[in-house]
C-alpha cells in the first residue's frame, strides 16, 4: 500500500468513526423517524471525490434536528505520519453557501462499512453542487477546490454555470459579487479543461 493510500485509509477510518458515533446517538429513535440523512459538503466531500486536500473538519447538515454526541473528534496519521485531528464542525451552516434547491435531494449516497443507511444515510453533495457551494465565500481554497473537481473531470463549465444560475434565483440581496464569482469559477473550469485538451492533443511535427 502506498503512503498516500494508507493516509487516505486513515482519514476515511476517522471519518467513519465520527459518523458511527452520530449513528449510535440515533439508536433509540423510532423507526418512523428514520433514516436521518447527513449531507456532507466542504473539504471532506471533496476528498472522497478526488483524494485531494485532507480537510481537518467535517461540514455537514442533517435532514432532521438531532442531538449530537459530545465526542466528535478522532485522531489519525496523515501522509507524513504526523498526528492529525478530524472533527465535526458544529458551527457549520449552509445559510451562507450558494446551493441549488435540489442539492440535498440530488446528493449521492456514501457507503461506509458498519454504518446502517436505514438509520443514518450519509450523502455527499454532487460534484457540481459542491462547486456551486464554493462560490459564496470563494476564497483561494475554494478556487483550488473547484479546479480540483475540474481536473478530475467531475464538472464542466456549462453544467456549473447552469446550476449556479439556477441556485442564484433563490438568493436574496445584492448578488453582484456572487455573479462575478460565478464568472471567475467558470473561467477556472474552462482553463483546466483547456489544459487537459492541450495535453491530450497528438503531437504534431514529430519525426
Amino acid at each position: 500500500m502506498r503512503p498516500d493510500d494508507k493516509a487516505r485509509g486513515e482519514y476515511v477510518a476517522a471519518f467513519r468513526e465520527i459518523v458511527e458515533r452520530i449513528a449510535r446517538q440515533l439508536a433509540h429513535v423510532p423507526k418512523r423517524g428514520l433514516p436521518v440523512r447527513m449531507y456532507v459538503a466542504g473539504g471532506a466531500a471533496l476528498h472522497f471525490y478526488t483524494g485531494e486536500r485532507v480537510s481537518r473538519d467535517i461540514d455537514a447538515t442533517f435532514s432532521r434536528r438531532i442531538v449530537l454526541p459530545d465526542d466528535l473528534e478522532v485522531a489519525y496519521r496523515d501522509a507524513d505520519g504526523a498526528a492529525s485531528l478530524l472533527y465535526f464542525d458544529r458551527q457549520y451552516s449552509d445559510a451562507l453557501a450558494l446551493l441549488h434547491e435540489d442539492a440535498y435531494e440530488d446528493a449521492e449516497p456514501l457507503a461506509l462499512r458498519g454504518i446502517d443507511a436505514a438509520v443514518l444515510d450519509v450523502r455527499l453533495l454532487t460534484p457540481v453542487d459542491l462547486a456551486v457551494s464554493k462560490v459564496g465565500r470563494f476564497s483561494s481554497q475554494d478556487r483550488d477546490d473547484i479546479a480540483a473537481l475540474a481536473r478530475h473531470k467531475l464538472i464542466t463549465a456549462t453544467a456549473f454555470r447552469r446550476r449556479a444560475e439556477d441556485a442564484l434565483k433563490a438568493t436574496v440581496g445584492d448578488t453582484g459579487r456572487i455573479r462575478g464569482s460565478i464568472e471567475s469559477a467558470q473561467r477556472i473550469i474552462d482553463d483546466v479543461a483547456g489544459r487537459h485538451a492541450r495535453r491530450s492533443r497528438p503531437g504534431r511535427g514529430r519525426r
